[in-house]
């Protein structure tokens, strides 16, 4: 019984958009177009969600959706009420993960961890992984191949490592490391990913989109 009570402690938390056309992906546009770009976040979320059921599976592990754009209501018709659903709120990258993580520490979670839909690579043996290496680590990063990175996993919060960050650019991820390393921080890393931000990002995807739809 208390193993499951342990479990029970881990927090997964996803960023995402409501795929509203001419409002996401925005990069991506000029390639798919602005339904295109929209229907591209659908789907990466939705397979995103995918490799979260099947942690589900393994691990009693409890999910929270933070979106942008839309609402409650639509966010929980489009992915389903098996999830808790949040608004991520105002400010940047930091100041909104910063939030989602107060958030869950206070309501008794002991392991969280923050991903985005973007990098279709990211399945439930890596976030099992990452699970695994928050037991022992302070920190736990996955790494994008863009200089950012797809995953982050804490023990507690550490609000450094959210501020001082130039959010959006290829630093992202080297500044996060060396803010970690001159506050001690035990580190875990996962696998490097590649995310799908720009026209030249779509052949990863496809590969992906293709071996999701064999499945089916």
């Amino acid at each position: 019984m208390q193993k499951l009570l342990n479990i029970r402690k881990q927090h997964l938390i996803i960023f995402t958009r409501y795929p509203e056309p001419g409002k996401t992906k925005t990069r991506l546009i000029p390639a798919l177009g602005e339904v295109g770009a929209a229907d591209l976040q659908k789907q990466m979320t939705e397979h995103t969600i995918l490799q979260v059921k099947e942690l589900q599976k393994i691990s009693a592990i409890n999910v929270e959706v933070r979106f942008a754009g839309g609402n409650w209501e639509l966010m929980q018709n489009w992915l389903g009420v098996g999830f808790v659903y949040q608004s991520q709120g105002e400010g940047d990258l930091g100041q909104r993960m910063m939030r989602s993580l107060v958030d869950a520490f206070s309501n008794n979670a002991e392991q969280v961890i923050i991903i985005g839909t973007d990098c279709p690579g990211l399945n439930s043996h890596i976030l099992a992984s990452a699970l695994e290496k928050l037991k022992v680590c302070d920190l736990v990063l996955g790494p994008a191949l863009d200089g950012g990175y797809y995953l982050i996993g804490l023990r507690r919060v550490v609000p450094e490592l959210f501020s001082q960050i130039s959010w959006g650019t290829a630093q992202v991820f080297q500044q996060t490391i060396e803010i970690a390393q001159k506050l001690n921080l035990l580190s875990g890393y996962l696998p490097s990913l590649a995310d799908i931000d720009r026209p030249e990002d779509l052949p990863v995807w496809e590969q992906i989109f293709v071996g999701d739809r064999r499945e089916l």
